[in-house]
């Protein structure tokens, strides 16, 4: 495959690559549509992950769900470009996965949340480090190299393992599910507001929303499922899991067939 200098930006300021493999990005544009699906992904694997716990073995359970991260992975990796079902089949297994890992150091280990949250941040803090030192940069507009991936799929990881112990930690100290969602509405908002007013650059902006809306989702899933005792509506982990899976299904469904979500350039 053919070879170019790719100028890519990191808050605006350029730095030259050179000889970066030419090739699609893969992964998608940030448009509304991103967040919906994100969003979805974060309270879908929150449900499923404690679903499988419920019905399954808990240790078959995280058996099936690293088979299956592994898998997803696999397969996106072997693609050349962004595929909308490949990419978000990866994040839905990432989500599953990533909520297991961290459920696993608290329930199997007795790690408590304020312990297992600082933990991941340093986790995500070392990967954006070392991301960091070998591309100078950290945005996701030019993942077109093996080694861009993998540190995009390390961060992705990082991001949703530690979003889930925050969400947790939230709510275990009296905000329950949904005072846990209005708090991370609010917060949400922040890296929006400053990035619109030219504070924080977008790459910052973006890696913080990404944080969030784990937590955000999740809170949301566990609110709309758990029973009226944990401060639920008692909807139930399948039902939720099929709902958000379907509503995931739909707008995924609508990016393959629309491009809406395919970066050019």
């Amino acid at each position: 495959m053919s070879t170019e200098h790719v100028l890519s930006h990191q808050d605006g300021r350029p730095v030259t690559h050179a000889r970066i493999r030419r090739g699609a990005n893969k992964v998608p544009e940030v448009t509304a549509y991103f967040w919906i699906i994100k969003l979805l992904t974060t309270g879908m694997g929150e449900t499923a992950s404690d679903y499988l716990a419920k019905v399954l073995n808990p240790v078959v359970a995280v058996g099936l769900g690293g088979f299956a991260f592994a898998a997803s992975l696999v397969v996106q990796f072997s693609v050349r470009r962004y595929v909308a079902w490949i990419y978000w089949t990866a994040i839905v297994m990432v989500s599953v996965f990533g909520t297991m890992a961290a459920d696993v150091l608290h329930v199997a280990l007795g790690v408590p949340y304020v312990v297992s949250t600082p933990l991941f941040m340093i986790v995500l803090a070392v990967v954006f480090a070392l991301w960091y030192t070998s591309e100078r940069t950290l945005s996701i507009h030019g993942i077109r190299t093996r080694r861009r991936e993998f540190f995009y799929w390390a961060a992705v990881l990082a991001t949703f393992a530690l979003g889930t112990a925050a969400g947790d930690l939230t709510a275990s100290v009296g905000l329950r599910y949904l005072g846990s969602a209005v708090v991370f509405v609010v917060a949400i908002c922040v890296p929006t507001v400053l990035y619109r007013s030219g504070t924080l650059g977008a790459v910052t902006a973006f890696w913080i929303a990404y944080v969030i809306t784990r937590p955000l989702g999740a809170s949301l899933a566990d609110w709309m499922a758990l029973p009226h005792s944990r401060g639920g509506l008692a909807l139930g982990l399948g039902p939720v899991t099929l709902s958000w899976t379907a509503a995931i299904v739909g707008f995924v469904a609508y990016m393959a067939v629309s491009k809406r979500d395919v970066q050019i350039g």
